[in-house]
């Protein structure tokens, strides 16, 4: 555009060159004259062709108002009022029209700015662009995360959302293995799904291997010692991502996005269906998926995922045809040494006539006959209290399992957790019976006045029944002799 306007001041400028300076911007002859005639007013606005001419008095955006957009999440209105209140107090210049404000804002600020001034970095982060990685070989690069499924799924006659945690290969966007969790997941539930994304075997195979590196984002379970340990060994490279950062894992952010557009939406429970009625809730008469069945289909899903499903990044290929497709060497670890390697390390015990003494219980097993006074190593699953892997201390051999002597039957099992349910129950009403209290209702500023009148006698009673009988002496009574706890 200056060169044009340099021209034109010459004298050389025609028309004809007009009319091809407007095929190469995209406008029409005359738009090009009239940025001519506004350049040659006003030379500035050759930088910028199109744009208004800056003057000396027009209003713009001041780190004052980029605050207040801030106090008030982006509400443009609220901005003026409090301009306004501030100028009536003497405390600035009365603010321009709503509408002039709303200009100087589009104008001076970026929309991911305006975003994440009313929403927050997550908001203004939807207007950044990001760069791709290029793509890699198989097993150079893994993800790892836990979601949890908005499904109500029937656990024990409750229904539950369960957590599914999920290894996924970066360069075939397959999923290497999975393991789901009734509950909130925890250590174990990363350890399962590393075995059956390491092992190529069924229901997961011919993917799988270990892999170069696996980037996960600063969860506790991925970072725990013992998740860490077993990578470590595994010869395993952890990429700790910071917080608050999904864009730098976004193959497996964008399975976490797949699965509930593409299965977890049609499945019944889902929790995110929209409802009629004023209140979202869930209709009585709706049937919900055991957990078993909720699982067998995810695993039929991932299996569609893997051989069937072309994500757009493959190009037209599924993930087993790109995997197969890539000959990069595979690094294959035996079942049982992977099982030793993601097992919790509890120290040295020696074997007694009672067994292997752990977390104050005794363990037991079969081979044990004979084997009196070694020592051993013990290694255990975590959360599975049930069974413990015994070692030799001195050689490492793998000696066998050994399960927890005098366990409870199904009955009992069940009967302790109906009582601790009970108990959960009970305390969970006197804690919102005590924290119900009533004020009364104010239309000026004032102290909050409690209501419920008590009598001073009233007051006593209560006070002396939840004190309750205070005993003159607790006994604990074990199988050999008792201990008396004296006030």
């Amino acid at each position: 555009m200056r060169r044009l306007l340099g021209m034109r001041r010459e004298g050389r400028l025609t028309t004809a060159q007009v009319r091809s300076a407007a095929d190469v911007l995209g406008v029409r002859e005359r738009t090009v004259w009239r940025w001519l005639a506004a350049a040659q007013r006003d030379e500035s606005a050759s930088v910028a062709p199109g744009e208004r001419a800056r003057s000396h008095g027009r209003f713009t955006v001041t780190p004052e108002i980029r605050a207040l957009l801030a106090l008030w999440k982006g509400n443009v209105a609220a901005v003026h009022r409090e301009l306004a209140a501030r100028a009536a107090r003497g405390e600035g210049e009365p603010p321009p029209s709503i509408p002039t404000l709303h200009r100087a804002i589009r104008r001076d600020l970026t929309p991911g700015e305006r975003a994440g001034l009313a929403g927050g970095e997550r908001a203004a982060r939807k207007h950044d662009v990001f760069l791709a990685r290029p793509r890699p070989w198989r097993n150079q690069v893994w993800e790892s995360d836990h979601m949890q499924a908005p499904v109500l799924v029937d656990v024990d006659g409750r229904a539950r959302r369960p957590w599914i945690t999920w290894f996924t290969d970066c360069a075939t966007n397959a999923i290497t293995g999975a393991a789901v969790s009734p509950g909130t997941p925890s250590r174990e539930s990363v350890l399962a799904a590393l075995r059956s994304a390491v092992l190529r075997e069924e229901p997961y195979g011919p993917f799988g291997g270990l892999p170069e590196k696996v980037r996960v984002d600063r969860g506790k379970d991925f970072l725990s010692a013992t998740v860490s340990a077993a990578f470590a060994l595994l010869d395993v490279t952890v990429e700790d991502l910071p917080a608050y950062t999904p864009h730098l894992k976004g193959t497996v952010e964008g399975l976490n996005r797949a699965v509930e557009r593409m299965f977890l939406a049609a499945l019944p429970g889902y929790a995110r269906q929209p409802r009629p009625g004023e209140r979202a809730s869930r209709p009585g008469d709706e049937v919900l998926l055991g957990f078993q069945d909720f699982t067998a289909r995810l695993l039929t899903w991932i299996s569609w995922w893997n051989t069937e499903h072309r994500p757009a990044p493959l190009r037209g290929t599924t993930p087993l045809q790109a995997w197969q497709d890539d000959p990069t060497p595979l690094r294959d670890v035996p079942a049982a040494d992977l099982w030793t390697f993601t097992l919790e390390d509890a120290g040295t015990r020696t074997l007694t006539t009672r067994g292997v003494r752990f977390r104050k219980r005794d363990y037991v097993g079969a081979w044990m006959t004979g084997q009196t006074g070694i020592r051993v190593r013990v290694r255990f699953m975590p959360h599975h209290d049930h069974r413990i892997e015994v070692y030799h201390a001195a050689t490492g051999r793998y000696l066998g399992p050994a399960d927890l002597a005098d366990q409870a039957t199904g009955e009992q099992i069940s009967a302790v957790r109906r009582a601790r349910a009970a108990r959960t129950r009970h305390l969970k009403k006197d804690l919102e019976a005590s924290r119900r209290e009533r004020y009364a209702a104010v239309n000026r500023p004032e102290a909050p006045q409690r209501l419920g009148a008590l009598t001073g006698a009233q007051a006593d009673a209560e006070l002396a029944r939840s004190a309750g009988p205070r005993p003159a002496r607790t006994c604990l009574r074990r199988p050999t002799r008792t201990h008396c706890t004296h006030r």
